[in-house]
């Protein structure tokens, strides 16, 4: 896998049947090492090693209701209260960002109320506060770390 815009971090691999597998921290099994799951992991380590997010709070893969259609998240951090804190969409390295798939994970955490997006593809990183009383966003140079007060 190719070296991606974060601190290097350390991971367990392992080969299963010819596939490469990813242990994740968060679901507590081993993954296959897919572009997407490789930038994915990058991020958990990232929001709990470096922002200080405890593992608890953070899941993986998490599907969500909006409006009567099932959306699945990469990453969603909880605060202790069980709102939506931070929501993150990840694509696979290769895959540029646009503004469309920035707005459309906007658009839907309209709905989630979540204070904080991350869109990443590993390389470009795209974080952003949102602004709920004029339905917009504002880009900010990154997340706040964790203080055990959110929500």
């Amino acid at each position: 896998m190719e070296n991606l815009n974060f601190p290097g971090y350390r991971f367990r691999f392992k080969n299963s049947e010819n596939n490469p597998l990813i242990f994740d921290v968060v679901r507590k099994k081993f993954v296959v090492l897919q572009p997407e799951e490789w930038v994915r992991q990058h991020v958990v380590r990232y929001l709990h090693e470096d922002k200080n997010y405890p593992l608890s709070l953070i899941n993986v893969e998490k599907q969500i209701r909006v409006h009567t259609l099932s959306k699945r998240f990469d990453v969603v951090v909880f605060s202790p209260k069980g709102d939506i804190e931070i929501l993150v969409e990840c694509k696979a390295p290769k895959i540029k960002i646009t503004e469309d798939s920035f707005d459309q994970a906007a658009r839907y955490n309209l709905d989630l109320k979540a204070r904080f997006l991350l869109v990443t593809n590993g390389l470009d990183h795209y974080f952003c506060r949102i602004d709920y009383e004029n339905s917009s966003y504002i880009f900010i140079e990154d997340l706040p770390s964790y203080n055990g007060r959110m929500g």
